[in-house]
């Protein structure tokens, strides 16, 4: 686990965000490949003007849209980073 939180989120085209952690990586993300399926809670972000409604919860570490979805900080850093995480010596993410 990274426990790296996202301090910065700028939309930039599509489902693609700037992401800033509090380490200094700055990357984008597309959220296509984070979001496997936009049903749910992430149902809304089918929509271009309601997905750019993204910001950062500092309290949470990581960003969140109106409704109340959002993605694990630690999720977000592998993606960013291309780091894996890593749960009991298993890869799980990456």
């Amino acid at each position: 686990m990274f426990m790296i939180d996202v301090v910065t989120v700028k939309p930039v085209d599509g489902h693609i965000l700037e992401l800033g952690f509090e380490d200094g990586l700055v990357a984008e993300v597309d959220m296509d490949r984070v979001i496997d399926r936009y049903d749910g809670v992430f149902a809304p972000l089918r929509d271009a003007s309601y997905f750019n409604q993204v910001r950062v919860d500092r309290e949470l570490g990581t960003i969140v849209w109106p409704n109340g979805a959002d993605i694990c900080p630690d999720v977000l850093y592998s993606y960013a980073s291309g780091k894996p995480i890593i749960v009991n010596g298993e890869r799980v993410l990456n």
